[in-house]
Parts: C-alpha cells; sequence; structure tokens
C-alpha cells in the first residue's frame, strides 16, 4: 500500500491484548463494507434510485433547487443555526467538566480558534446546509508537520463528490485474509483476526473510473487517486445509512419519491389545462347533395373564409395571421348532408372543477412529512401566535426535537476538529480526550420558541401544584416529596439550590424564610446583637396596664 498523505495520532497506551473482538471496530457512519482484493460481487439496484454515491450527491442537490424543497430546507437550516450580529451562532459548554479553570479557558480559545478557521461566523447557513444537503461533508486539517504543535493552520473544504471514506483489511503475507484458530486452545490473544485499516482516497476529478465509485464494487482500480490518513480528514455525516448497500444517506432521500410524484401530478395538471379550458366552437356546414370530393372542397372553402388565426409573437412583439396551421385547441369544422338541419354553429364549453388542486395540496404535505417539516408552515399566510401551549401544533414540537438531533449530529464535526487542535498543541493526550469528550457540549442559538413556551408552561402548573399541597406539607407528604415528584427536581438539583439558597441568605440577597415576622410590618425581625428593641437587654416594651376598677358600675 502507498503512503498515506497528512499526519497521524498515535495512542501510546494500546490496549490490552486480551481485549479483542471478532467485530471490527464500529465506525461513526455506519458502514461495514471493506475495500479488499480478490472476488467481488455486484447488485441491481431494482428501484432505480442510485448506483453510486455521485449520483446519489447529484440527485440530493438537484431536489434542494425545487421551489417546495428549498423552503422546507430553509425552514430546517433557520432553526438550527440561529445568526444574530452580536452572538456567536454556537459556544461551547464545558459546565460538566471536571477540569481546572486554566484548561477550560484553553478550551474555549481553541474552539474559538476552530470557529474562526472556519469562518462559522459568516459560513454558518452555507456549511450547515452543505452537510444536510449533501449527508455529509469533509475538511482538509492543514498541519505543518515541521511545526504541529502550533495545531491546524487551515481548514479546506472538500467536495463529498471528490473524497471516499474507506476500510481496508490489512493483507496477510502468509495467510492472506483467513483467520486461524489455534487448535487445542482457547485464550482470545491467540486468535488471529483481520486487522482493519481506514483512510480517504481524494480524486480531482470527482469520477471514479469512469462510471463512478460503486459501493458494491468497491476494486482497487476504482481506489485511484490521493490517499489521507484518518485524522488529517475532519468527517461528519448525517447518520442515516442504507445497511443494504453499505451508504450514507441524506435527509432528503425520504423525500425522492414525493418530490417526484409532485412534479408528475404539476405536469399533467398544467397539460390537462391548457387542453381543456379554453372553449371551442363547432360548425355544421350543409353541404347538400355535392359528392365527397365537392364536399370536403367547399368545407375547406368555408374553413378558410371565416378562420382568422391572428397569432402573437413572445420574442418580437408581433402579431401575424397563421391561417395555414390548425391546432388542436381550435374549432371543429364537420359537414352536414341535405336533410339535416342545416348550417349550425354550437359551442363546446371548457373543461370543469379547473379549480381543485386537492391532489397537489396533498403531495405537497406528504413532501413536507417526509422531510420532517410541519405542513402548517406550507401556508404562508399562517400567523405565528405566542399563547399558551396548547395552541401549539404538536408537529412544531416534534420538529423541535428533530432540530435539536440534527444540531447533536452536527457537533460531531466540532468534536473532530477540536480533538486534533488540543492533542496537536499538547494540550490533553488521546486518553484525556476520551474522557472528556463525553462532557463537552455545544450551546448554539436558540429561536424555536414553542418549546420555550411549553417548558415555561410546564412550570407554572408545576407551581401551582406545589402551592396547592403547601398546607398539607408535614400532614400528608414530606418536603423532599413535594420537590421530587411535583416540581420534578433531581437530587443533584435538589442539593445545588439548598446550597445557593444558603448562600443568597448568608449574603442578604434574600430574606430567611425561617426567620420571625414583625405582625405590625409583615417584614422579618432581624434584631441586633445583644441589644433588644428598647435598649434594655432581655426585656421587650409592652403596653401599659389599663385600670378596670372603676368599669364594673358602667352600663355598656
Amino acid at each position: 500500500m502507498a503512503k498515506l498523505f497528512g499526519f497521524s495520532i498515535e495512542d501510546e497506551d494500546p490496549k490490552s491484548k486480551g481485549a479483542v473482538s471478532p467485530v471490527p471496530q464500529n465506525n461513526e457512519d455506519g458502514v461495514d463494507h471493506y475495500l479488499t482484493s480478490g472476488f467481488f460481487g455486484s447488485y441491481v439496484d431494482i428501484e432505480g434510485v442510485y448506483k453510486t454515491e455521485n449520483d446519489l450527491i447529484k440527485r440530493y442537490r438537484e431536489m434542494a433547487l425545487h421551489p417546495e424543497v428549498d423552503s422546507a430546507i430553509e425552514d430546517v437550516i433557520n432553526e438550527a443555526i440561529v445568526s444574530d450580529s452580536n452572538d456567536s451562532p454556537v459556544e461551547i459548554e464545558l459546565s460538566n467538566l471536571k477540569a481546572s479553570d486554566s484548561l477550560k479557558k484553553m478550551i474555549r480559545d481553541e474552539f474559538k480558534r476552530i470557529l474562526e478557521l472556519l469562518d462559522f461566523d459568516k459560513k454558518c447557513h452555507e456549511i450547515y446546509r452543505n452537510w444536510y444537503v449533501d449527508g455529509r461533508v469533509y475538511y482538509h486539517k492543514v498541519v505543518d508537520e515541521k511545526k504541529a504543535e502550533e495545531g491546524i493552520q487551515e481548514l479546506r473544504y472538500i467536495d463529498p463528490m471528490k473524497m471516499r471514506y474507506v476500510r481496508q483489511q490489512v493483507k496477510d503475507k502468509k495467510d492472506g485474509l483467513v483467520t486461524r484458530t489455534p487448535a487445542g486452545t482457547s485464550s482470545p490473544e491467540d486468535f488471529k483476526f483481520p486487522e482493519i485499516e481506514e483512510y480517504f482516497i481524494y480524486n480531482k476529478k470527482s469520477n471514479y473510473g469512469g462510471g463512478g465509485y460503486n459501493p458494491a464494487n468497491r476494486s482497487a482500480s476504482q481506489s485511484a487517486g490521493v490517499r489521507f490518513t484518518r485524522d488529517s480528514i475532519a468527517y461528519c455525516t448525517s447518520g442515516l445509512v442504507d445497511r443494504n448497500k453499505g451508504t450514507v444517506l441524506s435527509y432528503l432521500h425520504k423525500a425522492i419519491k414525493s418530490l417526484n410524484q409532485l412534479r408528475m401530478i404539476e405536469d399533467s395538471l398544467v397539460i390537462y389545462r391548457l387542453s381543456r379550458a379554453p372553449e371551442r366552437r363547432i360548425f355544421y356546414i350543409d353541404v347538400g347533395n355535392l359528392p365527397k370530393v365537392k364536399a370536403e372542397q367547399y368545407l375547406r372553402d368555408v374553413m378558410m373564409r371565416y378562420r382568422n388565426k391572428l397569432t402573437y409573437d413572445a420574442s418580437t412583439g408581433e402579431i401575424r395571421d397563421d391561417k395555414k396551421f390548425m391546432s388542436m385547441l381550435e374549432d371543429f369544422w364537420l359537414p352536414r348532408r341535405e336533410g339535416g338541419r342545416g348550417t349550425e354553429i354550437s359551442t363546446l364549453p371548457g373543461g370543469q372543477n379547473l379549480g381543485e388542486i386537492t391532489d397537489i395540496n396533498y403531495f405537497q404535505s406528504k413532501l413536507y412529512r417526509s422531510l420532517n417539516v410541519p405542513t402548517s408552515r406550507m401556508e404562508g399566510q399562517s400567523g405565528f401566535s405566542l399563547g399558551r401551549s396548547s395552541e401549539i401544533l404538536r408537529d412544531e414540537l416534534k420538529f423541535s426535537k428533530f432540530v435539536g438531533r440534527l444540531r447533536k449530529r452536527f457537533s460531531n464535526l466540532f468534536n473532530d476538529l477540536l480533538r486534533t487542535q488540543l492533542i496537536l498543541k499538547n494540550i490533553v493526550t488521546p486518553q484525556d480526550w476520551e474522557v472528556m469528550s463525553e462532557h463537552i457540549q455545544y450551546d448554539f442559538l436558540y429561536d424555536n420558541h414553542f418549546s420555550e413556551l411549553k417548558d415555561a408552561e410546564l412550570l407554572t402548573e408545576r407551581l401551582n401544584m406545589a402551592a396547592t399541597a403547601e398546607p398539607y406539607i408535614g400532614k400528608y407528604y414530606s418536603q423532599n416529596y413535594v420537590r421530587s415528584k411535583i416540581l420534578r427536581q433531581t437530587d443533584q438539583e435538589i442539593i445545588e439550590q439548598d446550597e445557593l439558597i444558603a448562600r443568597e441568605i448568608e449574603a442578604g440577597v434574600i430574606a430567611d424564610p425561617n426567620a420571625p415576622i414583625d405582625p405590625e410590618t409583615g417584614q422579618p425581625m432581624t434584631p441586633t446583637s445583644g441589644d433588644s428593641i428598647d435598649g434594655e437587654s432581655g426585656s421587650v416594651p409592652t403596653e401599659p396596664e389599663m385600670d378596670t376598677s372603676g368599669l364594673d358600675d358602667v352600663e355598656v
């Protein structure tokens, strides 16, 4: 195998030899096919959707140019990536990471550096759209290998049609790819499993072997081009995989059939209206007892005499008379023999129910559903309400969750770039990154108010229930039960809130709820140290006693 281009990050502490498995390591794109040498099979695409990955990407890009599909894509991108003039579209969240403040600061600085290399503030919409439409995105990490400690110098976008990800089985010189099991042993260390090598192939012609890169026939002749190491390419997929063919799909894949059906219905509707809409006349010409040839000549003379076909040339703006042409939309001239009703002119009505577009609306809503976009957004006249959550459609909540999953998947691109940057600059080790990556989150700017309204109303209902249950605390329910079951606070949240409340009471931000209340003012009583209100320690002033001895004889 030829030398791979780029750099590679090696783990200094490999896993134990006893930790072996016959199953290859899982890959993020879910592709389980390998490029090997030897006999290859082929497959027949019965559905006719695609034969190569290039054909698939071309189809996705053509679909994105359709007005309805483009509108749905823009709805998804506008919800996922919110471009604001002041804030960055995405920020790194390290609150769950157990590390020193200095390390967190370095991670934040390197993440800002990555956003600068991507020019994410300006190109966030373009980057996200390329990933969403194509179903994958590639970036080449340009690194000066002589000065690797300086990190990534440049990030260059690669067209997915020019790049392929390959998982290849390393060929053994003695035994080929055959797996040996030594006789008389059951130790996993003695088993020999195939080794998998991962790399990328770049071809600037975006065409493999003339017929495209076939995922079912990955021969060595199709792998011509520059080979990149796995670590030198940032690779992020949509997460959708066709397991039967081992191909990464886009979220537009489900809409292929719906879009084709909508196109055919719209074309057929246009043809029907053009052919059925105009009214046409039928001229019954009385030819008497004329022979057939004479009758036809007479009919033609009458037709040419009364026909006036004026045509409008849209290119030049001229009106000319074309009497020698007769289209399917013109009038009908029919002969009538003697004994009939003579010459007659009648009118054929145009097509009926031309305003019925129920089938168009059906396929449009079906297209939107296949793209996971609420059908309510298809109507441009629909208003936006900021009322109760009962007024919010369930489709909007589903759409909000769908956008959240897309953000999680797209964050793998940031993870890949951040891992490379931190390891190259010797900030963390590969072992440290494996532990830290689980606690690193990415906070996107949020613009979907539906989920926010749902959470606000849910919190309001919980607080109302807690207020209702307050008289029964200590009688039927404990305080911990109300906080955990009604307010839905976790044990960790209860501990954190108690600490914050105690800290704010001590700082004087909020009043102590257990302090005695002054009956006159209604404010908590906070006596000064060692002194009472009247200046004498231990005594509280009271009102003077009234003399009631003379009130016994007084009539009330």
